[in-house]
């Protein structure tokens, strides 16, 4: 399966973080900033990307526990692609979506647009 095909599964099959923070980030509802969810860059797919900001939003759940060197990599490969990876934990994101989003407001309003 290919890149594509897999980020359009990956849309149909969204985690509740992804589904929540999807919900606050979708149709430029955080600060008028777009965003695309499960978009392909390079060689990986990334949660959500802010393509004009050049931010990629990861949430990371139990799936990615003791997965920290993997997710250094792919940072290591997006980042000088010009992107900033910020990382949530899927509980920041249920727990505290209002804190979150202001957290990548932040990041998006210091001069990454």
């Amino acid at each position: 399966m290919n890149r594509t095909a897999l980020a359009r599964r990956l849309r149909q099959r969204q985690t509740f973080a992804e589904k929540a923070l999807w919900t606050l980030v979708r149709n430029r509802r955080l600060g008028g900033f777009k965003f695309q969810r499960q978009a392909v860059i390079d060689r990986y797919i990334v949660d959500f990307v802010c393509e004009s900001a050049k931010v990629i939003v990861e949430l990371d759940g139990a799936a990615h526990d003791g997965r920290e060197e993997h997710d250094a990599n792919r940072a290591r490969i997006l980042e000088p692609c010009g992107y900033l990876v910020l990382r949530f934990r899927n509980e920041q994101v249920l727990v505290d979506p209002g804190g979150t989003t202001d957290e990548i407001l932040t990041v998006l309003r210091m001069g990454r647009a």
